[in-house]
């Protein structure tokens, strides 16, 4: 009884715009649109973008989004900025695989995952017009693994980012929706380096 009496509390907790969002993304999932879960718990929506084959959300070792992954931004982002544009913060945490990385561009996975949340940040102001108040990048490197580093599929799993739609809105909608200034221009690869080429085991 108790956990029934929990599940009803954190589903009247959540306003009809994140129910509304939890239910069309878990169904874009379940229909093989991409790969990862959406959960609700006390702190609120939580959606996991896993890699999917060999459709990688970044290149091994660099924070660049590849197609795939701005595929994906694409058909969530819609939801996303009508919870955004009332005062929902969305903050994106990145997580890498427990493989180190050390080259000329990042020096460590915590690096390389605060990168690639920090480009899907970007991406969401530059490209989706999303109010640069409501979203923060957070960057995890490996230590919040979802699976033991121990095989090419988990470290696929690990290698994850994560939209975290905080519960409730805000009182007053603090969301700036002004736009955000000059941006940075996209990340170019680190000297001598091709992205990709041969970090194939680097976060």
């Amino acid at each position: 009884v108790c956990f029934f009496v929990i599940l009803y509390a954190l589903s009247a907790a959540l306003n009809k715009d994140v129910q509304n969002a939890q239910q069309e993304i878990k169904a874009m999932m379940d229909e093989g649109k991409m790969a990862g879960s959406v959960k609700v718990d006390n702190e609120g929506l939580k959606i996991s973008f896993e890699e999917q084959g060999k459709m990688s959300q970044f290149q091994s070792g660099f924070a660049e989004l590849t197609p795939a992954m701005k595929e994906i931004i694409d058909k969530v982002a819609p939801k996303l900025k009508t919870l955004a544009d009332k005062g929902n913060e969305i903050i994106i945490e990145g997580h890498t695989d427990g493989v180190p990385i050390h080259n000329d561009f990042f020096w460590s996975n915590w690096e390389l995952s605060s990168a690639r949340a920090t480009t899907v940040v970007e991406y969401l102001i530059r490209e989706k017009g999303f109010p640069p108040g409501c979203l923060a990048a957070a960057g995890y490197g490996d230590a919040r693994p979802m699976a033991p580093n121990d095989t090419p599929e988990n470290k696929a799993r690990n290698r994850r980012v994560i939209f975290f739609v905080k519960n409730p809105p805000m009182k007053k909608n603090r969301c700036d929706a002004s736009p955000p200034g000059q941006l940075p221009a996209p990340r170019p690869p680190a000297p001598g380096a091709t992205p990709g080429a041969a970090q194939e085991a680097s976060g």
